[in-house]
């Protein structure tokens, strides 16, 4: 009975090697949280990522003008605020010489159009307006030069021919003389006409320098409408 009651007690005891918790979960638990803890330590430590390129100032041919004129560049603007609309206000001055350099240099191969504004409550104003296009690009770029009254600007009819007759309308509307232009003189209106038809001061009504000049050219008896009495 003795031998019996011994047996059960050694069969209902565990062994050392049952009773012992095994070490291995445990390291490896152990190696699983120091590996989590590399892998916060490397997301702490991260370097940020770089802030994205403007894309005003990233384009060919404002990093072109920069490069050029540096801080002579009085303002940069975008009519959409992206770019698509980009204009440069850059010295009168410099025009022919950075006009030559864009497009010689930066492929700016096609002055789309050259306009006049007139702003007369400016210090300067007269604003000569140039638009420009890289074909091979399809870049668009308006430059901008502003000028007091009676200033003139250097002519980039020897850049682009199509300057020619461009500059002959702004002179013709706006008065504004280009230095160097081989034929400047107006285009739209007769030689002997009075004023500038596009500046903010021209007369609306029909009584100011175009009717003076009808007066002069028509005589009253020849004009399809008479004047009222």
């Amino acid at each position: 009975m003795a031998e019996e009651n011994q047996a059960e007690e050694e069969e209902g005891t565990p062994s050392a090697a049952e009773s012992e918790p095994s070490s291995e979960p445990q390291e490896n638990t152990e190696e699983a949280a120091s590996a989590g803890g590399g892998e916060g330590e490397a997301a702490l430590t991260e370097e940020p990522s770089e802030e994205p390129e403007d894309p005003i100032e990233s384009l060919r041919g404002v990093q072109a003008v920069r490069s050029l004129l540096g801080d002579e560049v009085e303002e940069v603007t975008s009519f959409t605020e992206g770019p698509e609309e980009v204009s440069m206000v850059v010295p009168a001055g410099r025009v022919l010489e950075l006009c030559r350099f864009l497009k010689e240099e930066h492929g700016f191969d096609f002055l789309s159009d050259l306009c006049g504004v007139h702003y007369p409550e400016r210090e300067k104003p007269l604003e000569v307006v140039y638009q420009l296009f890289s074909i091979e690009r399809s870049e668009r770029l308006r430059l901008k030069a502003r000028l007091a009254e009676g200033d003139a600007i250097s002519s980039v009819q020897g850049v682009w021919r199509t300057a020619n007759w461009l500059e002959r309308e702004a002179f013709d509307m706006f008065g504004i003389k280009f230095e160097g232009h081989p034929d400047l003189r107006r285009i739209l209106l007769p030689a002997d006409w009075e004023g500038f038809p596009l500046r903010k001061e021209y007369p609306l009504p029909g009584d100011g320098f175009g009717l003076s000049w009808v007066q002069r050219q028509i005589p009253p008896d020849s004009r399809p409408v008479q004047p009222k009495g």
